[in-house]
């Protein structure tokens, strides 16, 4: 006999979950630390399981776009932060039932070698910093907990025409170009990203280009941009936030004038790195980022400062003048040289024009925060075919 459904933001007991794994994640040990770490902690928990291991690029987008979801009661990705973003939440909104389907709880077991969105969880659940197979049980017994949260979502919209949606983060310059250049020591796990930046120290690139954004802090007064104005020509939820890439921002958007950059960070939850604790200052409102920009000029070893300071949260008690930080809802970024590439959710992507918007709340991951904090009520699952 099946068991009654549970209440929003609760899965039931037993439940049943389909777990995506990436073997060749970060260190290659995957499959071995489900095992021993994973597997005895559902059995406990009443979890019933079935494995998928990735054989392929796109193999779980190519999955999740087709299958029927209602098989499990959740999607478990145990890889890197690449995984989440580009196979499963992106191939969950190019489903036809899309709407429906990116309701499906979702929970991030960490096994690459980037573990950001792994790391903010265990956070958001008030456990310590940890690392490696001790933050890989604190994200187990976060789903054996059953407990569920909303999370926000990041759409992006390219140049190109390219629509994507992301969990995480967008980065240019400094930061993605180590994700690039450290690739290589894959096998080091997070470690790569710590001998990646040393190396990029000792060459330091500048990026040129103009910035623009939608402050937090001015939305409640202003009215978003009509709809058909952003281009919705794709799948999705509407971005009333943007009009085209070809026209100006709105006259109410801050524009960074034209610079050099050496980095630029949209991200949307408190790591960038399991030992990255890169948004200390806490979680904003629903439907908004943190967006950090370096200006040029600044010396390697000040950069060399703020990036060793973040592993326990406290660049920004450094007042670095070069170092500017503000809660937006909705940013453009417009490259002017093409040096660089971007890094979304650690997946790298040819640099081009990109804007985004935040949609509040359009997730549901295993968390330990229940009920949602003060002004992050969940919105309502729609109905089949309800226009968002």
């Amino acid at each position: 006999m099946d068991a009654a459904p549970a209440p929003r933001g609760l899965l039931p007991r037993p439940c049943k979950v389909l777990v995506l794994l990436n073997p060749r994640g970060g260190k290659g040990k995957a499959l071995q630390l489900f095992r021993s770490h994973v597997q005895p902690l559902l059995a406990q928990a009443e979890i019933s399981f079935t494995l998928m291991l990735t054989e392929r690029r796109n193999h779980a987008r190519e999955f999740v776009r087709a299958e029927e979801l209602s098989r499990w009661d959740a999607l478990v990705v145990m890889s890197g932060d690449g995984l989440m973003h580009e196979q499963v939440v992106n191939g969950l909104m190019e489903r036809p039932d899309w709407q429906l389907a990116i309701q499906k709880p979702l929970c991030s077991l960490p096994a690459g070698s980037g573990n950001a969105l792994a790391a903010s969880l265990n956070h958001y659940a008030g456990n310590e910093q940890v690392t490696n197979e001790d933050l890989l049980t604190n994200c187990t017994l976060l789903l054996c907990r059953r407990l569920l949260a909303p999370v926000d979502l990041l759409s992006l919209r390219m140049a190109s025409g390219l629509r994507l949606f992301s969990v995480l983060s967008l980065a240019w310059g400094f930061i993605a170009d180590v994700d690039l250049e450290s690739e290589k020591y894959r096998r080091l796990g997070e470690l790569r990203f710590t001998l990646g930046t040393f190396l990029r120290l000792a060459v330091l690139r500048t990026y040129q280009g103009r910035l623009s954004y939608l402050p937090a802090d001015s939305v409640v007064a202003q009215a978003p941009a009509p709809a058909a104005a952003g281009g919705q020509d794709q799948q999705g939820p509407v971005d009333g936030h943007l009009v085209p890439l070809g026209a100006p921002v709105p006259s109410h958007w801050t524009v960074v004038p034209e610079q050099d950059f050496v980095l630029v960070l949209a991200l949307l939850h408190s790591h960038l790195g399991s030992e990255m604790f890169a948004a200390p200052m806490g979680r904003g409102a629903a439907g908004s980022m943190h967006l950090f920009y370096v200006r040029a000029g600044v010396s390697r070893a000040t950069l060399l400062r703020l990036f060793l300071a973040m592993e326990k949260g406290r660049h920004m008690e450094s007042d670095c003048p070069y170092l500017v930080y503000v809660p937006v809802v909705a940013f453009r970024l417009e490259p002017k040289d093409g040096k660089g590439v971007f890094a979304v959710d650690g997946e790298l992507m040819v640099t081009e024009a990109v804007q985004g918007q935040v949609h509040a709340d359009y997730l549901w991951m295993a968390s330990g925060c229940v009920p949602p904090p003060p002004g992050r009520e969940p919105r309502q699952t729609p109905p089949p075919g309800t226009p968002l």
